[in-house]
């Protein structure tokens, strides 16, 4: 089983790239976390969308793999707990922040990368 944890990101005007380079570094260190399955945790910022208003604004984007919704919430206690002990503790102030949480369907499991890929690519059921 796998979930997908997707968080996108709007600051309020005034956040400078300093600090939106702090905070890429801040969530890329919560990849860590025991509860992120593999280590699977993506951080992708500024937009490259133009117009920036096709993406409603949001700036960044945080996509991370969890093994079951057990994991999935202890994420969110975990990265409470890291922003304690990482330099940059202060949370920017958002404008808007959306949440989107699914379940991966067990016949797409293997596109995230857990089990055997290749195999399924080439629709022989193999990992050879």
């Amino acid at each position: 089983m796998t979930l997908v944890h997707i968080v996108l990101f709007k600051f309020k005007p005034g956040v400078t790239k300093e600090q939106g380079e702090a905070f890429v570094r801040e969530v890329k260190s919560l990849k860590g976390l025991s509860c992120v399955k593999d280590g699977r945790l993506f951080v992708g910022g500024p937009s490259l969308t133009d117009p920036i208003e096709y993406s409603r604004g949001h700036q960044y984007v945080c996509l991370s793999y969890h093994e079951n919704l057990a994991a999935l919430d202890q994420f969110q206690v975990d990265k409470e707990k890291s922003r304690d002990n990482l330099p940059f503790a202060d949370p920017l102030d958002y404008e808007t922040l959306c949440r989107f949480d699914f379940d991966v369907a067990p016949e797409d499991e293997y596109m995230c990368g857990f089990g055997p890929l290749v195999g399924k690519i080439l629709g022989n059921g193999s990992s050879d």
